[in-house]
This record gives structure tokens, sequence and C-alpha cells, in this order.
């Protein structure tokens, strides 16, 4: 679980389903009975919010301020190598030059391609705070799971 809320900020981890996952391992191991299906729908509930939660706040933040989607997709595989390439902050310098880059190309204005993409960091930040919420949340479903359970 503590992985998987460490991929809310690390896009390369699929977040809030290691959270998930962990939480079908332990009902797979101690049982589920009555209060591990209420939790895990919980879980799930929140899995889906979520997820979705942080996709739509990235999106519209990024698409409000113009960012297009080509533009967005690069700044994505820019900060997977960015990550590769600079350890430790090169996932957000990767994302944030290819988005800026990619703007800048597309509006051939440093300043318009500049707040297009601090729009978009924004949006993404706000959206990681969002599933980070779902995934502490999805942990104290689990928490109360265990003690209830036990």
């Amino acid at each position: 679980m503590a992985v998987g809320l460490v991929g809310t900020f690390v896009p390369l981890l699929p977040g809030l389903l290691l959270v998930w996952v962990a939480a079908v391992g332990y009902g797979m191991v101690a049982g589920f009975g009555t209060e591990g299906w209420i939790a895990m729908t919980f879980i799930t509930v929140l899995l889906v919010a979520g997820t979705i939660a942080k996709l739509v706040v990235s999106k519209r933040r990024a698409s409000a301020a113009g960012a297009t989607r080509s533009s967005v997709a690069v700044a994505g595989v820019a900060a997977i190598i960015g990550f590769f390439l600079i350890p430790v902050v090169g996932l957000p310098v990767g994302g944030v030059a290819g988005l800026l880059v990619m703007e800048h190309r597309r509006t051939r204005d440093w300043s318009v391609a500049w707040r297009s993409t601090k729009s978009a960091v924004i949006g993404f930040g706000i959206g990681t705070l969002l599933e980070l919420g779902a995934g502490l949340a999805m942990v104290a479903c689990w928490a109360a799971w265990v003690l209830v359970g036990n």
C-alpha cells in the first residue's frame, strides 16, 4: 500500500491500483467476511473516483489553458525520458520541458506557451493531490477493516 501511495506521485507506478491489489491480497489471506466486503466496496469506489478525478481535473485544467492532447502526450513521453536521463528530478523537468516546447511550437509565443504549461502543471498537481487523498482514504478503509475484523 505504501508503494501504491508513492505511485500517486510517480506516473510509472499505478498508485491506486496497487493499493487496491494490496487490499484484495489481504482479503485473500485473512478472509473477507462481511467487514471485508464492505471495506472492499468502499476501496473500489475510491479507486474509481480517485482515478477519474485525477484524469478529469488534469485534462480540464490543461484544456482550459489551451494545451492540446498532442502537447500533453509529448509531455508524458518527455517526462518518462527525463526520468531515465536525470535521476530524481528528470520526471517533472522532462514533462514541463516537453509541454513548454510543444506549446511554443504550436503558438510561436513563449509567454502563451508558459501560461498553458503552468496551468497544466497546476492541474496535474491538483489531480495528484486528489489521487493521493483517495489513496489515503483507501488505506484508512483497509485499516478500519483490519481493526474491526480482528
